[in-house]
């Protein structure tokens, strides 16, 4: 087999902390690659005023896969506040480096698994008859449409006059015709057919292999009638090429109610950009939170693999650092998958799982405690130990 190599993007952070685990890991269960790092992030942002290096953009195109840590994302003033004086005033706009790989490399596939590791403490519980109290198996995975919606960045403040009389053609759009344009503000939602088709046979065939009985698009037909119904109206056409997977769907309002009732009832679920994002979050919350919640970036060549969690500058100085490695340690394992590296995977997540179970090794986080450098002293784990938990529990 052709020794393969990794591009490595630990980005801002506690991604520098998390993705050098994962490598261990990696190593440990016998993976052979080489791995190079790339810039990417705030750091970048500040001092070339692009947080998504070309050079990095180079290596992928070359090794077409991908590990990411975490980044800092600011709003729009407050990223330009931070650039280096001699970039200011150059028309140097932020825009997040991982929705931007996700539109260079067209990684419009991100699935996202929700799935409960028994043991956890922090899985999701509910009241059940008579009082008692029961813990359901949640086994939801999200298909998120990674590259069109509302985060494709077609937006504007004071649109201009030509947007404006475009705008003007729509009845709905009367009641903002006096607006001044600087108090203005428009963000497009765009999907495509073809992009809606692609996630909703990605999802259905992911069902079927997996033997899940059913696929829920997780939209808002109802209002947002265009862009959702598209969605919709794909998923019904995919669907009638597996007969024995159900289609479901639900609006997303209903949907984050529904799945504090009964998330066991939900298997592969599919949605656009910003829904994918608001549901995969919810039920990240019910296996354990973001500390469990690992992700795929998928396109038809490249793919980038990440934890869902964000760069949480406050533990990136703590030293031994405390901060859960699992997602990230779970997003190479979906690596793994895609490179046809299956049972590697199988052993990491068992690994993972039997660490989890035995309840000896717990990461501040599920304990419930507060983060920071007093938790070690409470018995919480570093870091570190938690890898090595998991590393000796491959065998």
């Amino acid at each position: 087999m052709t020794r393969r190599t990794v591009v490595t993007m630990p980005g801002d952070g506690i991604g520098t902390i998390v993705l050098p685990q994962a490598l261990r890991v990696l190593d440990a269960v016998g993976f052979e690659a080489e791995y190079v790092e790339a810039g990417i992030g705030w750091e970048h942002w500040i001092n070339e005023g692009n947080p998504l290096p070309e050079r990095t953009v180079e290596l992928l195109a070359t090794h077409k896969v991908g590990l990411f840590g975490a980044i800092t994302s600011k709003p729009k003033d407050r990223a330009a506040a931070e650039l280096k004086p001699e970039l200011t005033e150059k028309g140097y706009v932020y825009f997040s480096p991982i929705v931007g790989l996700r539109q260079r490399f067209n990684l419009d596939v991100s699935i996202r698994p929700c799935i409960t590791f028994p043991g956890n403490p922090l899985n999701f519980i509910r009241r059940g008859p008579g009082g008692t109290v029961e813990e359901p198996r949640v086994n939801a995975v999200i298909f998120r449409q990674n590259t069109e919606g509302l985060y494709a960045g077609v937006e504007w403040t004071n649109p201009p006059a030509a947007l404006r009389r475009a705008m003007e053609q729509h009845p709905k759009f009367k009641p903002f015709a006096n607006v001044p344009g600087e108090d203005l503000a428009i963000s497009s939602r765009i999907f495509t057919r073809t992009a809606c088709r692609r996630i909703c046979e990605e999802a259905f065939a992911y069902a079927d292999a997996h033997g899940y009985a059913h696929v829920t698009i997780c939209e808002k037909p109802n209002v947002l009638r265009e862009t959702s119904g598209m969605m919709v109206e794909e998923g019904r056409e995919v669907q009638r090429r597996y007969p024995n997977i159900a289609l479901y769907e639900t609006n997303i309002d209903a949907q984050m109610m529904w799945l504090t009732k009964n998330p066991e009832d939900y298997g592969v679920i599919v949605a656009g950009n910003l829904f994918g994002d608001i549901i995969s979050d919810g039920f990240a919350g019910l296996v354990g939170g973001l500390g469990f919640a690992a992700s795929a970036n998928i396109g038809t060549d490249v793919g980038v693999f990440e934890p869902t969690h964000g760069s949480a500058p406050k533990y990136a100085e703590l030293d031994p650092p405390i901060v859960n490695p699992i997602a990230m340690i779970l997003s190479a394992t979906m690596m793994l998958d895609w490179l046809g590296e299956t049972g590697k995977a199988t052993r990491i997540r068992d690994a993972v799982a039997a660490v989890v179970a035995q309840g000896d090794v717990r990461t501040y986080d599920m304990m419930k405690l507060r983060g920071g450098p007093d938790v070690i002293a409470q018995g919480a784990a570093t870091t570190t130990q938690m890898t090595d938990a998991i590393i000796a529990k491959l065998g």
